[in-house]
């Protein structure tokens, strides 16, 4: 646990610094290097902020600030570890697709996104305000954006304390997790040939300090940008037999199911099949990251660790004061 860990803490470490460099020049407007390796500079003292993708929601309430515009994982489908806070932000879209147009009528102080969803129409989102783009996907993602997001909102000594809680709680959840067991786990999307995460995404590497046993394995080639996971057919699946499968709920299509290999594997016959919520989908936000660790620790260890109350969890972290 601990030497998977410290490279993260090395990194946020290197963030800070560049940090206080970028923001020393003055007080009207500050600097941030995003995960496109690209300076933008935001006002001093933003606070609106757009959130394409769950994360700088997630982010900005555990701040006690309530986003200006959000995009959905799926429609119609409110995520339960944000409590009811986004009922009445501006929906513009999902994460791939958000309509720019509703997203300029928010009138955001910066926007924050998925890279890979919108790098490519980054001119178009720096015409509406300050665009940051993170990667979002591995486990040394997440202290990191969450310091640099908070510290943009004015508050990093927050953001300090919710990254080393998370710390403090993954060790002590894994101190409590049974030694003498490994159970073999996949986190996945659904398909055909379901997409498979390696152990340094954000999930997996999660169920990994509880003790699992990730059936796809460290990233062999972490030099290769982007390369967080592989498609698994049904029949590696088998060979690999996992115990407990995690799979990204994105709706009833489920085509995987329909595979009758899927019915031969373990954790099929064992009903430890879990359909996950938007948490796990992103999961490096300070709430999500909270819920998918508790969510783990029972999946894993149902006799060791109860089922936790998502919504009771996060209200935890969420400030009342959110405004």
């Amino acid at each position: 646990m601990s030497s998977f860990i410290s490279p993260v803490r090395a990194g946020v470490a290197v963030l800070g610094l560049a940090l206080l460099a970028s923001t020393a020049a003055g007080a009207q407007e500050m600097s941030f290097v995003d995960d496109r390796g690209i300076a933008v500079t935001v006002p001093a003292g933003a606070k609106r902020v757009a959130s394409v993708s769950y994360f700088a929601a997630d982010v900005a309430l555990a701040l006690g600030i309530k986003p200006v515009a959000t995009t959905y994982m799926v429609e119609g489908r409110n995520p339960d570890f944000l409590l009811d806070y986004l009922d009445d932000v501006p929906q513009i879209g999902q994460r791939a697709t958000p309509n720019l147009e509703l997203l300029a009528q928010a009138k955001p102080d910066v926007i924050v996104a998925m890279r890979r969803y919108t790098e490519g129409n980054a001119a178009q989102y720096q015409n509406i305000a300050p665009y940051l783009a993170y990667n979002l996907e591995l486990f040394s993602d997440s202290d990191r954006s969450i310091t640099q997001l908070a510290t943009i909102l004015g508050q990093p000594e927050r953001a300090q304390q919710l990254n080393a809680d998370f710390k403090k709680h993954i060790e002590e959840f894994a101190a409590q997790a049974p030694k003498d067991v490994h159970p073999r786990f996949q986190v996945m999307w659904g398909g055909d040939a379901p997409w498979t995460f390696y152990t340094e995404n954000m999930t997996a590497a999660i169920v990994t300090a509880l003790g699992g046993e990730n059936i796809a394995g460290h990233n062999p080639t972490p030099h290769i940008p982007d390369n967080f996971g592989l498609e698994m057919s049904l029949e590696a699946m088998l060979a690999a037999d996992p115990e407990v499968i995690f799979v990204y709920d994105y709706g009833p299509d489920r085509p995987h199911e329909n595979n009758p290999i899927w019915q031969m594997l373990s954790a099929v016959k064992n009903n430890r099949v879990f359909y996950v919520g938007d948490e796990w989908v992103e999961a490096h936000g300070p709430i999500a990251r909270e819920m998918v660790l508790r969510e783990a620790a029972h999946y894993l260890y149902p006799d060791t660790f109860p089922m936790p109350d998502i919504r009771a969890e996060a209200a935890k972290i969420i400030p009342a004061s959110v405004k």
